[in-house]
């Protein structure tokens, strides 16, 4: 993506939901936020769901606020809450491969 004329900017905001990734490219000012971009995409009216006071945001991986200003060619993200801590499925799945390999002596 190259930048645009003026003081536009090139984008994109994306939001994956299970078995879907939308990925939505736009133009915009120079000096626009995150929850600019997000609201000027339509993401929310396509994906009820997300809601920008409990959904995280971030550029290319790392969470940022809300206001954050963007930048050209920068990818917008929305973030899914996760559904199970890490570190406790991790401990359940040592604790299932545990009693696997004990009932197989």
């Amino acid at each position: 993506m190259a930048a645009i004329e003026g003081n536009k900017l090139t984008i994109e905001v994306t939001y994956a939901q299970t078995g879907q990734v939308h990925v939505i490219n736009l133009a915009v000012a120079s000096g626009t936020s995150i929850r600019q971009a997000i609201a000027l995409s339509g993401i929310l009216n396509l994906c009820p769901e997300i809601d920008l006071s409990r959904n995280k945001v971030g550029i290319f991986g790392e969470i940022h606020e809300p206001d954050t200003a963007v930048y050209d060619n920068c990818r917008v993200e929305i973030y899914r809450p996760l559904l199970a801590d890490p570190k406790a499925a991790r401990r359940q799945r040592a604790r299932a491969n545990l009693n696997l390999k004990d009932r197989s002596r």
